[in-house]
């Protein structure tokens, strides 16, 4: 069993995080899903980051460390869109994490990042907020530090593809996404090892 923190994007705590945490907790992990704008949400992005700058970049991640107070050290750091951000500001916080999940955004991998780390970022392809050069860069970062990462790209889906209440919802990806996460978060029980650019 795993110990996730799922932290959502700049639209709010949405049934895109709440269903896959529902998931992972079926496949036997504690998840929680902390609610980083207080029960506010956005129906667009713009939308999404007046609201962030409204409440704040330290209020959220005050939220952020807060809803980590009572979870275990090793709780691996998850994040979707914004909420990968949330992550590169727990992450260096938090070494003894046992894994990374970035879900359609790239972080910096922290100067203090632990070699043998494992870590996973799925996105969309092409996607503006995850260029081509923006992962690139997180790879060589990565190899540099030992750091285990892999990198999935989805051809031809929105940003959001796995929030099923967007125009950009793809549910042939969104369901390989969750797949190899559980993959990622239980790699003793995985039966295939699924790597590379995703098709579907």
């Amino acid at each position: 069993m795993a110990h996730v923190a799922l932290f959502h994007s700049v639209l709010g705590l949405r049934s895109a995080e709440i269903l896959a945490a529902e998931r992972l907790r079926r496949a036997g992990h504690e998840v929680i899903t902390p609610d980083l704008f207080s029960g506010e949400t956005a129906r667009t992005l713009d939308e999404g980051f007046r609201l962030v700058e409204r409440i704040g970049w330290a209020a959220v991640m005050r939220h952020a460390r807060k809803a980590l107070g009572g979870m275990p050290d090793e709780t691996v750091l998850a994040g979707v869109s914004m909420g990968t951000s949330v992550v590169a500001g727990l992450w260096p916080e938090r070494p003894a994490t046992t894994g990374v999940l970035l879900l359609h955004a790239a972080v910096d991998l922290p100067v203090s990042v632990r070699p043998g780390l494992r870590v996973q970022l799925h996105a969309a392809e092409p996607d503006d907020f995850v260029p081509p050069e923006r992962v690139a860069a997180f790879c060589q970062a990565a190899r540099e530090a030992d750091v285990d990462v892999e990198v999935f790209r989805y051809p031809g889906v929105g940003h959001f593809y796995i929030d099923g209440e967007l125009p950009d919802h793809d549910p042939a990806a969104a369901e390989l996404t969750w797949r190899r996460v559980l993959d990622f978060l239980n790699p003793s029980g995985s039966n295939s090892k699924m790597q590379g650019t995703a098709t579907h």
